[in-house]
């Protein structure tokens, strides 16, 4: 009988102790990315950011910039409905986040806009707590709306941003310090860059090819440095300050540890 009664005290302690069985914390995973990279084309599509998912009604709670100037979900560029022509977007399951890049040339509404989402653990939950955006238009670097649509649906028709398969896989560090090679060499002119041949730069509307290696300008420091990478897709898309002023975003694709495609926007103004 002490047996049992025994056993049974520590059983109950046991209980006690382990506690009720509880939710698993939300997971970061692509399929959780993919779906909030989808929310923000829809809610940009309509100009309604309480359409984007895992954010507060008010959007009270995050931070957002555009053109790296701190601004408001009501006065920024996600409550402008577009037509978009074009998007496609990278997904960091080790940070939690994402960048989209969307065009569109709507009369009068001509842009090519390229945004980070962060997200952070809110309890149980993942939630929005970050947005940035670079949106440009007439009057920024090489802009031209109707030339960058036509080269980047054209590589994505092509498969040049598919999926890479799992045994041909960079690292992220790899994936990471070919974007960082780049942009040092504009500093830095005995940076070794990991160019690809052949490789192909959207600078702009301005499709440059076979070569990247051509133009880089000399003296320019890229400071303040945002990532997003994608192993699965061999991507990297980096926000900074070109030459210490300008908000910049350069997406490279990387494969085999060279660079194979590069995209830039410049805010000019």
């Amino acid at each position: 009988m002490l047996l049992l009664s025994t056993l049974f005290t520590l059983g109950s302690l046991s209980s006690v102790a382990l506690g009720a069985p509880t939710a698993p914390a939300a997971t970061c995973d692509r399929d959780f990315l993919k779906a909030q990279a989808a929310s923000y084309v829809a809610a940009q599509k309509a100009g309604t950011p309480s359409l984007l998912t895992n954010s507060s009604s008010s959007g009270s709670t995050i931070t957002y910039t555009q053109n790296f100037k701190t601004a408001t979900l009501s006065s920024s560029i996600l409550s402008t409905p577009l037509r978009i022509d074009h998007n496609r977007s990278t997904y960091d399951t080790t940070q939690c986040a994402t960048y989209t890049e969307l065009i569109t040339t709507e009369t009068n509404k001509q842009h090519v806009i390229g945004t980070q989402l962060r997200f952070s653990p809110a309890g149980d939950t993942l939630s929005l707590s970050k947005i940035e955006t670079i949106v440009t238009s007439t009057g920024d670097w090489l802009f031209n709306p109707s030339q960058t649509l036509k080269y980047s649906s054209q590589e994505s028709s092509q498969g040049l941003w598919d999926e890479i398969p799992l045994a041909k896989r960079d690292t992220r560090a790899v994936i990471q310090a070919a974007g960082d090679a780049y942009l040092d060499v504009f500093s830095n002119k005995s940076v070794k860059v990991p160019w690809g041949n052949p490789c192909a730069r959207l600078e702009g509307g301005s499709y440059i090819q076979p070569s990247c290696n051509v133009g880089v300008p000399s003296g320019i420091r890229n400071v303040n440095r945002r990532y997003v990478v994608d192993e699965v897709l061999g991507t990297v898309d980096v926000f900074f300050d070109f030459a210490g002023a300008e908000p910049d975003s350069h997406e490279f694709r990387v494969e085999g540890g060279k660079l194979r495609l590069v995209h830039t926007m410049t805010v000019m103004k």
